[in-house]
């Protein structure tokens, strides 16, 4: 079934944590795409760990067409750390597509061991909704032309109950979470490889920042090295609220007050 957001527009949203591996240059794959895994097993081990702390984890159509990957907590050892945390034995796994272009085919669809979710854009033409509701449990479209991802992911709470929800890109779905200010935690593995290529793409494509004051500010949270690897957590820091603007009234009151 295809369920809009006509009430997604209120209610918390799920932490949102991004996890990314990159070479020193900050690509994530070839230009041609035909080499995106490039990292460490340990790098692979965090990432299966990061996995456990998640309710759902998602990733971009893209992503999902191009690599035979299944969303999934991986192999016994995993799952039951993911109970010990008192999570489910199996995550939820989100896809996204704004237009709903992802691949029937694609290896994800192959794989049921828990509810897999498409998210889409209003763009999405109804022939497309129809053939992704034969392959997902739910196909949730969220915006007009472009997919709201705010109202999406208070979905993923209030009707999942999504609490905490992990990003494995690409770089599309990844700067699309970013600008909408939607990333509290991204951990970042940098490997020791140069890969080049201006078509290459990075942790973050996508529109991009216009401006410096644009830009996603980060905070160090912690940096690791393993070999010839950097492993690095940073949170994402929250603007400062603007002061409040007093009104008349107030003025006179604070200043009667400082007189005494």
């Amino acid at each position: 079934m295809a369920m809009r957001c006509s009430s997604c527009d209120s209610g918390e949203r799920p932490f949102v944590f991004v996890n990314m591996a990159m070479t020193a240059d900050g690509k994530i794959a070839t230009a041609n795409r035909q080499v995106s895994s490039f990292s460490s097993r340990r790098d692979r081990d965090l990432l299966m760990d990061l996995r456990t702390r998640a309710d759902a984890i998602m990733a971009g159509a893209r992503t999902v067409d191009l690599n035979p990957v299944m969303l999934g907590p991986g192999a016994a050892k995993y799952r039951r750390r993911r109970l010990r945390r008192g999570l489910a034995e199996y995550n939820l796994r989100v896809v996204v597509s704004g237009s709903g272009t992802l691949n029937p085919r694609a290896a994800i669809f192959r794989a049921k061991f828990s509810p897999l979710i498409v998210l889409v854009s209003g763009a999405a033409p109804e022939t497309r909704l129809r053939r992704l509701r034969r392959l997902a449990q739910e196909v949730k479209v969220c915006g007009g032309p472009a997919l709201d991802f705010a109202a999406a992911l208070r979905w993923l709470r209030r009707t999942w109950g999504v609490q905490r929800l992990l990003c494995e890109g690409g770089g599309e779905l990844n700067e699309a979470l970013f600008r909408a200010g939607l990333v509290d935690e991204l951990h970042l593995t940098i490997c020791p490889k140069i890969f080049g290529g201006k078509k290459a793409p990075t942790i973050v494509d996508g529109l991009g920042a216009g401006t410096l004051a644009k830009a996603a500010p980060l905070r160090l949270k912690s940096a690791r090295r393993v070999g010839p690897e950097l492993f690095l957590v940073y949170r994402v820091r929250r603007p400062e609220p603007a002061p409040r603007r007093l009104g008349p009234a107030a003025r006179a009151n604070r200043r009667a007050g400082s007189s005494k």
